[in-house]
């Protein structure tokens, strides 16, 4: 043991930690002793390796009777100070529901780097927000929310508007259930930011811990902000690996944004615990040298910016050939072979404006690991006639069931037809009309569907005032960046303006 404290040098602070739990008498399991030490498995491992062990279980500590052996290497003083430690016990009822609530969430998705933070951990974020800035008026921006630290600044702080963007549909349906007035936007951050998302004061982001992913992720964020804003940023690497820490304070760099702060292990997690099952929390200012900076970033986005599945960083990120066939389209989307004599669009662009161009017929390259953007990617279109071109079969038809109104869908294993249709009921043309306009807000296209289904009869205050009673979430949302339920539930929600 002392030969391993030794070692470590003045970083065996973290070692010292864990082996005073380990003497205190308290039974400990290896992911708990992880997370409380914030030191990596293997650091903890190789801890385990040099003492004797009393186990009961799958836990385990050290034998009361040998304690006093290792009084010396003991480390009794206090680690890194809690700026909101003292605050917690005052919010007991707060981190009670979260816990119901987080415990209650979608499961996370290791293909997008999923892992959960402690709910003390999220109250604690809502905590520091208070502290460190004057909250009452402000917007916050959520970039990416699987830890649900929207729904804890709406009951902390219920007098900042909160914003998420996120790719995973579940995560943005499970944040609107709770009805504690978090606005939600899906967006894949690779091929955008939703137009909607703009000027916000702060912007919160736990993104992969991978330099392309921090990267993308932060710039978004500034994308999303006021010019005077802050992004806060979670980002832990393990002790044992300070060259990948530095590779990632190097892509935030890039960016010219001023440190203002970095709190050392605020974030701790269920999981992760090769990084010791916690992360710093950055606090970062954009300087008048940012912008640029960012859309310099923005330019060369990579989609392979994960640790796992098929958009990480070390997959085969290449897009495959992809073969026409008999299909003539008037519009390329994505990335295509240069020799097609077809004008082209890039993916983020397709999305983020509509293409003024002649597009009857388009065909959309989709890459692996971008299927949540199908719908969306339908929706841009203005076409009769959509063929998509996946990597890979299409396994589940249900995130395109939201566009019936609008198409028919043909899929014919990895090749996806869509083929412009018009309903022939009240309903179905006010859906197909709200579709039809991916770009357009979706309450402007509905009121105006409603006046001319009415035969004139209503007037546009009228129609305003019976979709915001019915769809209130509608007024400045697109159906683009719509999240999935929202459009699912749309053909129920125009028979209720009907009838």
């Amino acid at each position: 043991m002392r030969e391993l404290v030794g070692a470590a040098g003045v970083d065996g602070r973290r070692l010292r930690h864990a082996l005073t739990l380990l003497c205190d008498g308290q039974w400990w399991t290896l992911g708990d002793l992880v997370r409380e030490t914030a030191t990596s498995r293997r650091g903890i491992e190789a801890l385990l390796r040099a003492v004797e062990l009393e186990r009961y279980g799958e836990r385990f500590r050290i034998p009361l009777a040998h304690t006093p052996e290792y009084q010396d290497l003991l480390a009794m003083a206090p680690g890194p100070e809690d700026p909101v430690g003292h605050l917690v016990p005052h919010y007991r009822h707060v981190l009670e529901r979260l816990e119901t609530l987080i415990a209650k969430a979608p499961r996370g998705r290791h293909t997008l780097d999923h892992v959960a933070a402690t709910p003390e951990t999220v109250l604690r974020r809502a905590l520091l927000l208070g502290a460190r800035f004057w909250l009452p008026g402000s917007r916050l921006l959520c970039v990416g929310d699987h830890d649900l630290t929207s729904l804890a600044v709406r009951m902390v702080h219920p007098e900042v508007e909160v914003t998420v963007v996120d790719i995973d549909d579940r995560i943005l349906a499970y944040l609107d259930e709770q009805d504690l007035g978090v606005r939600t936007r899906w967006a894949d951050l690779r091929l955008g930011l939703p137009g909607s998302v703009r000027e916000h004061d702060l912007a919160i982001t736990d993104p992969p811990y991978t330099p392309e992913g921090i990267g993308l992720f932060v710039a978004r964020g500034l994308e999303g902000l006021k010019g005077d804003g802050r992004v806060l940023l979670a980002y832990g690497a393990s002790e044992r690996t300070p060259a990948l820490a530095l590779k990632v304070q190097n892509a935030l760099s890039s960016l010219n944004l001023a440190y203002e702060a970095i709190y050392p292990d605020f974030n701790r997690y269920f999981g992760a615990e090769a990084i010791g099952s916690a992360a710093d929390l950055y606090i970062l200012r954009p300087t008048t040298k940012t912008a640029p900076a960012v859309a310099a970033r923005l330019e060369s986005v990579a989609t392979a910016i994960y640790t796992q599945g098929p958009q990480s960083i070390e997959a085969e990120t290449g897009q495959p050939a992809v073969e026409l066939g008999d299909f003539e389209p008037d519009l390329l989307v994505g990335d295509w072979p240069k020799s097609l004599p077809q004008p082209r669009v890039k993916l983020g662009t397709w999305l983020a404006k509509p293409y003024l161009g002649k597009q009857g017929t388009v065909a959309i390259a989709v890459p692996a690991g971008l299927e949540a953007a199908l719908p969306r990617l339908v929706l841009a279109a203005q076409s009769a006639h959509i063929r998509l071109y996946l990597p890979e079969p299409l396994t589940s038809r249900a995130p395109l069931e939201a566009l019936a109104p609008l198409a028919e869908i043909d899929v014919r294993g990895a090749i996806v037809d869509v083929t412009r249709r018009t309903p022939d009921d009240p309903a179905g043309r006010i859906a197909h009309r709200i579709l039809s306009r991916g770009h357009g807000k979706i309450a402007n296209a509905w009121r105006e569907a409603l006046i001319t289904e009415s035969g004139g009869t209503l007037t546009k205050n009228e129609a305003r005032t019976l979709i915001r009673r019915t769809a209130p979430w509608a007024d400045d949302l697109t159906p683009v960046e719509a999240p999935l339920h929202r459009l699912t539930s749309l053909p129920t929600a125009i028979h209720t303006t009907l009838t």
